[in-house]
């Protein structure tokens, strides 16, 4: 069993792992950058530790800061949380190279399924269902123009090492090629320094499912159904749910043991995310992310598990604490992200809370590293919390979804909030009938001329 284990992360989702190391007896280690003296996350661990100043590529994303963080608390273990570090195979093998435990997945398949294209190939032959496409790099325009006519139209560029859905163009026509070839290039080069891309069929009304996995390592894994994240702007997600309202029982065991198979194959240790597009009952594989998702409480609450628990117990070696045949789902869980962002533009809204609570009563979880007094800082993602319900069917967790809302207090900031009470009032909300794109279209019509 660890000792003591070193977060190398800040805000909601280090208060989550605290609380986790807590429940099980073992000592947290929490690091910060300058702007985060006061944090949250800095007052509920046991320690803590500068890195560094409020840049987070000196601080958060430094390596050598967070290793010597761990040489000087003693910390047997990193968990990485969410971002910054989380998928980072170097920043794995360093940990590993001086004698420490990362609380995640192997180097080599953060490494395999952070290439796009590789981890495309390696899905294929697991046997877990892919977008039609070019199955490997893209050289040149005229290679592009000849396969978007083999594909059909439309089609969309993406930038291999890309995320976020920075480099990735559509073309709708012939016409549209050329400048989404070499836009998708460029936004690859300067985001990720690589300028490859790749060509898939672009779907027109697809659904965002994600199957949650769980591997111990020694080739057993399970699937723990899925979430729909469809609800995105510019590929963002904001509204997650589980399960999702469009999903058969038939279709979720079908491709849950898709999923289950193919990790268990691989001998993947710990939480990871199959993630598809869903259109016309067929499922087709995008990515694979390594690590623990911004939404997994969500399926936490319907299965009644604590995945950072588990992430932490099969990184000592030790089993998973459920089997397939013992995870059946209870009921539907709804998340959406506070953000601390300017309507309708969604600018960052940083500054200081003059007053915060957080929404109670059955079926609620709210996840944020908020305060009164806190000082939100500028430098960082503008997630400020989570805000998770859960009821006996959708129907009741819209309900609580609300209620909730109409509880929730943050002052002193703008916060999306206003978004979701407005999504609530939309009949497609309330039938589960949106795909990928309607977020992004409702708000055209919502905020038009703003």
């Amino acid at each position: 069993m660890f000792d003591k284990i070193l977060i190398a992360n800040r805000g909601e989702i280090a208060l989550r792992v605290i609380r986790a190391a807590r429940e099980m007896g073992i000592k947290s280690v929490a690091v910060h950058s300058t702007a985060d003296a006061d944090a949250m996350h800095v007052r509920m661990a046991d320690e803590s530790i500068c890195i560094g100043p409020p840049s987070s590529t000196e601080s958060y994303l430094s390596i050598p800061a967070i290793i010597a963080a761990c040489e000087v608390t003693g910390a047997q273990a990193v968990h990485p949380g969410y971002g910054f570090l989380s998928e980072n195979a170097n920043f794995v093998q360093i940990v590993e190279d001086h004698g420490l435990t990362f609380i995640g997945p192997t180097a080599e398949h953060i490494r395999v399924m952070g290439d796009k294209i590789t981890a495309i190939d390696t899905m294929k032959a697991l046997g877990v269902p892919c977008v039609p496409g070019s199955g490997g790099g893209v050289p040149d325009l005229a290679t592009a123009k000849k396969l978007g006519e083999e594909i059909g139209y439309p089609v969309i560029i993406k930038a291999t090492a890309g995320g976020g859905g920075r480099g990735m163009k559509v073309a709708q026509t012939a016409a549209d090629m050329e400048s989404a070839f070499h836009t998708a290039r460029a936004e690859g080069k300067a985001a990720f320094g690589n300028d490859e891309v790749y060509i898939e069929k672009y779907l027109t009304t697809p659904r965002h499912i994600e199957i949650q996995v769980f591997g111990d390592g020694k080739g057993r894994a399970v699937h723990l159904g899925e979430r729909d994240c469809s609800l995105q702007r510019r590929h963002q997600k904001v509204f997650e749910e589980a399960p999702g309202p469009c999903i058969t029982p038939e279709e979720r065991a079908r491709i849950g043991k898709v999923c289950a198979d193919a990790v268990a194959k691989i001998n993947y240790i710990g939480a990871g995310t199959i993630e598809f597009l869903y259109e016309n009952g067929e499922f087709y594989f995008i990515e694979m992310n390594t690590r623990l998702q911004v939404e997994h409480p969500v399926t936490e609450a319907i299965f009644g598990v604590d995945l950072v628990r588990e992430q932490i117990r099969v990184a000592e070696g030790l089993p998973m604490t459920f089997d397939q045949d013992a995870l059946t789902i209870n009921g539907h869980a709804i998340e959406v992200r506070i953000n601390a962002e300017k309507l309708p533009n969604f600018s960052p809204c940083p500054g200081t809370i003059s007053a915060f609570h957080a929404p109670g009563g059955l079926g609620v979880r709210m996840d944020s590293a908020l305060y009164d007094g806190y000082t939100i800082p500028p430098y960082y993602d503008s997630l400020i919390g989570k805000l998770i319900v859960h009821g006996r069917d959708r129907a009741e967790a819209l309900a609580r979804l609300n209620r909730a809302l109409g509880e929730l207090i943050v002052d002193g900031v703008d916060t999306t909030v206003p978004l979701f009470d407005a999504l609530l009032q939309e009949d497609d909300i309330h039938e589960g009938t949106y795909n990928i794109h309607w977020l992004e279209h409702w708000l055209e019509q919502k905020f038009a001329g703003k």
